[in-house]
């Protein structure tokens, strides 16, 4: 590993104390306070996937994924609204230069985006266009200087428009949920707005991501100005393993937070401690696999892809796939971790004084986010068995 990878993991190791005891204040607030969101920025843990060229660190995807599981280890909320600003900052290498600095050349800039909550239109209009639309899920908006909304045009195809925040109508108390409270994921609409063409960003015509795919040649999508390795990689790609490396760390710190509490706790009507029960021995050390598996196996594919990328200019369909398989897996095991630890720490988890209850639903709420949809195991059992996989998410 090289000592630039080193200090960026250092760096998010350094917060996780800090976000472990910020958690509740996050929580209550739904938005990472303004200390929490200058420590990111003293780490530029917001630039961790901008190019070079805009004092970006153009991090490899398997030093990024260990970043965002440190991170989560302190707060689920934080490492999730990371990792969506980082997937949101790979636009910066589809956009004209004069453009990029515009929108991230501010040490602070951070740009969100959301899901269309109904269908969002953009149509021409005198050096841009005209936009109308409401985008729910718009995490770590709150913090953000740049929003964008993925629209349809009238021919059918798609731009993603940037817009600065400060032009947006946000909804307000849109975002009442069971866990993952301190994203603070608005929805959030325009109506009319002018978007100058500089800052529409073509997709794929299949729309399937945005940006462009990494398998496209390179004379197949000439908005994609950077050329450095990250930039053959999708959106798709950084969403799938930073949301996955969200739910391991959940699930390490939950499972820590359980060896600890083993130690100490004598369950009432018993006579020894938790870790002398043979049950729970062997649920931890099940636990401790399932854990370490994951997150191994997402490493090796992400080096293996980036590897192979780095010396051909592409990122094979295969590994896609095996990426996808790998990081719904890991969040499904995840998930069995969190539940494991809970229901074994009896009624000591169920107070909030106490770290299992938030991160239990902090959890729930990352395992029903698209990431871990089982459909994922679908299109990848279809890949294996020889047929066309709906390609939507991989």
């Amino acid at each position: 590993m090289k000592s630039t990878d080193e200090d960026w993991i250092a760096r998010a190791r350094a917060l996780t104390p800090v976000l472990d005891k910020a958690a509740p204040r996050i929580e209550a607030a739904k938005a990472l306070p303004p200390d929490v969101v200058d420590a990111l920025h003293a780490a530029k843990l917001f630039r961790m996937m901008l190019p070079r060229a805009l004092d970006g660190a153009e991090l490899e995807l398997a030093t990024f994924f260990e970043v965002v599981c440190a991170i989560a280890e302190g707060d689920a909320s934080t490492a999730w609204s990371v990792s969506q600003s980082s997937g949101c900052a790979m636009a910066a290498a589809y956009l004209e230069p004069s453009t990029a600095k515009e929108i991230f050349g501010d040490a602070r800039a951070v740009l969100a985006w959301g899901f269309p909550s109904a269908p969002c239109r953009a149509v021409p209009a005198d050096g841009g266009w005209k936009v109308n639309g409401t985008w729910g899920f718009g995490s770590g908006n709150r913090h953000s200087t740049w929003l964008g909304g993925h629209c349809q045009l009238p021919d059918g195809s798609e731009r993603t428009m940037l817009f600065p925040r400060a032009k947006v109508s946000i909804k307000p108390d849109s975002w009442n949920v069971v866990g993952l409270r301190g994203t603070g994921s608005d929805s959030y609409s325009v109506t009319d707005l002018f978007v100058p063409a500089a800052h529409a960003i073509v997709a794929r015509a299949s729309g399937r991501d945005l940006p462009p795919a990494a398998d496209i040649e390179p004379d197949e999508e000439p908005e994609r100005r950077e050329k450095g390795t990250l930039y053959r990689f999708s959106p798709t790609s950084v969403y799938q393993c930073g949301f996955a490396a969200v739910s391991l760390g959940i699930a390490r710190a939950t499972q820590n937070a359980f060896v600890a509490l083993a130690s100490q706790k004598t369950p009432s009507g018993g006579s020894t401690m938790l870790r002398d029960n043979p049950v729970v021995q062997l649920r931890v050390a099940q636990s401790e696999a399932r854990l370490e598996s994951a997150r191994a196996w997402v490493l090796q594919i992400l080096r293996e892809m980036w590897a192979e990328c780095a010396a051909t200019g592409k990122v094979n369909f295969e590994h896609r796939i095996q990426l996808r398989l790998a990081a719904t897996y890991a969040i499904q095991e995840a998930r069995e971790v969190v539940e494991t630890a809970y229901i074994d720490a009896g009624a000591t988890a169920i107070f909030e004084v106490n770290p299992f209850e938030r991160r239990l639903r902090d959890m729930h709420a990352a395992s029903q986010q698209i990431q871990s949809s089982p459909m994922h195991f679908q299109s990848a059992g279809q890949h294996y068995l020889g047929l066309k996989p709906n390609a939507r998410f991989i």
